[in-house]
């Protein structure tokens, strides 16, 4: 567990550091062997990267969901679009832990979208049974055609700068979180965050 690793102590030394560095790449290198063996239907190394991961995944789902009893069905969703998916992972186009993070990410964000989705269709039923003044009608309108604005928007991003905005913005990261959670330097996360908001924010016709 990543909460009972000692810190590094101020003086570590280069050695200390190449050793860590290496420690992880190992722990990289043991996830993607899983997510291998779970793509040819190896159900002890689909438990053994659920083990090694359930933590971090559901702390990023429930960021993203805010709601304990919804995460944790959410995660299982995660895991089992893992075992189906496994086989599509690709080394060579990210970390292990990325790719997880990735489909925890995207899970979570539908499920938030879904569960709106369903209380903007009760509300209009509600709406129907009683008479609702027109000022509150009106801004219910302008929300639900900002919200689509805004979905809209985030489909011209790359996926690159859609992951760190998604994160930032409705994950709720620090630009720091976003660097660790995506296995990325921090410079280039800033990045991908400002390019992508800038984007955005042309799309939607935001004054700078």
């Amino acid at each position: 567990m990543m909460g009972d690793m000692p810190a590094a102590s101020p003086g570590a030394s280069a050695s200390g550091e190449a050793a860590a560095s290496t420690a992880g790449s190992s722990a990289g290198s043991d996830l993607a062997d899983l997510l291998r063996r779970s793509a040819r239907g190896d159900e002890a190394a689909c438990a053994a990267l659920y083990d090694a991961t359930a933590a971090r995944l559901f702390g990023l789902v429930l960021r993203v969901v805010r709601d304990h009893a919804m995460s944790e069905e959410v995660t299982q969703e995660v895991y089992l679009d893992v075992w189906r998916q496994s086989a599509r992972f690709d080394p060579g186009r990210g970390s292990a832990m990325s790719w997880l993070m990735t489909i925890a990410h995207r899970t979570a964000v539908d499920r938030v979208r879904a569960s709106e989705a369903s209380r903007r269709r009760d509300d209009a039923h509600a709406a129907t049974s009683q008479e609702v003044e027109f000022d509150t009608t009106a801004e219910s309108a302008q929300a639900s055609l900002e919200a689509q604005r805004v979905r809209r928007a985030l489909t011209t991003l790359t996926d690159a700068q859609r992951h760190a905005v998604e994160l930032a913005y409705l994950g709720g990261y620090t630009h720091t979180e976003v660097a660790r959670l995506l296995d990325l330097p921090l410079g280039t996360a800033k990045t991908r965050i400002r390019d992508g908001l800038i984007r955005l924010r042309d799309t939607l016709g935001v004054p700078a």
